[in-house]
């Protein structure tokens, strides 16, 4: 890629919506604002102009005062690009894991914090698909159906923090991790054909996984105790937890071993009630084949 097409690229993607400062986020605002005023005393201390630093990183001299004031979260690649250019010795660089973080919403990472440490995840979920098992274009259709809409912004926020939770599949070593999906939402075309096919076809990916057991509930069958909502269920290295139900305790996330093992024995229940992995993994092929 020439210097001109890589630089038009960065200038393009820091134009795109999802990069400001969530002002209700007081660790967010901190952790950017801390990054702009880096940025603006190491340009001044080489006597860069903001100009000359947008041209030399792919951005306009807008965008980095909008970065240096606080408003705008820079991209990891501007952080790179602005460390080599000032000369910080990885001083901006350094800053790129928070800085990624910021973009995520509060609970949002805060359940992610959780779904990291855990060496067993457990999930029930009864209207959609589970948020770790969407495909990004899914996500992207169910945030965008909300009534009243969300702005461009928040959609591209809420879909990067989403899907940034993904990345429990990939640590090592891998927590093990159970999903039971309701069949109504597997048959739910979100999205389009094309789309709802390929959501299909990454549950059939990740139930693949060797970490991950993967079961449909049917909806031809008994009352469960899932039918009140959500489930689920994190268990840590050093033997605590952590569960949460739309059904039980007024949702909050609780700890206490006699309330969690309320939510245990309703998961059992449910695990119990729902096919076989073999049998689910077999169920999403039938579906995929009546397309």
């Amino acid at each position: 890629m020439s210097v001109d097409g890589g630089a038009q690229r960065l200038k393009t993607e820091a134009d795109e919506p999802g990069w400001e400062v969530d002002p209700d986020d007081d660790w967010g605002v901190a952790v950017v604002a801390t990054v702009g005023r880096q940025l603006r005393l190491r340009r001044e201390a080489v006597g860069m102009r903001a100009t000359e630093l947008g041209a030399a990183t792919g951005y306009g001299e807008d965008l980095i005062y909008k970065i240096e004031s606080g408003k705008r979260i820079p991209r990891p690649e501007f952080l790179d690009k602005a460390d080599e250019v000032l000369g910080a010795g990885g001083l901006l660089s350094a800053m790129k894991e928070d800085v990624a973080k910021v973009r995520y919403p509060k609970k949002v990472r805060a359940l992610g914090k959780l779904e990291a440490k855990a060496v067993e995840i457990g999930v029930y979920e009864c209207n959609i698909i589970a948020g770790l098992l969407q495909t990004p274009e899914h996500v992207r259709a169910l945030i965008e159906a909300a009534q009243p809409p969300y702005s461009p912004d928040d959609v591209e926020r809420m879909a990067a923090a989403r899907l940034a939770r993904q990345s429990v599949f990939e640590r090592d070593p891998a927590p093990s991790i159970h999903f039971v999906l309701e069949e109504a939402p597997l048959r739910r075309q979100v999205g389009g054909t094309m789309v709802w096919r390929r959501q299909l076809e990454h549950l059939l990916e990740v139930g693949r996984l060797r970490n991950v057991t993967l079961q449909v509930m049917p909806t031809n069958t008994e009352a469960h105790p899932g039918l009140d909502g959500r489930i689920e269920l994190l268990k840590f290295p050093d033997g605590t937890a952590v569960g949460r139900s739309d059904g039980a305790f007024s949702g909050r996330p609780i700890t206490d071993p006699k309330q969690l093992r309320i939510l245990e024995l309703r998961y059992g229940t449910i695990r119990a009630q729902a096919f076989s992995p073999r049998e689910s993994l077999a169920f999403i092929e039938q579906l995929l084949g009546e397309t």
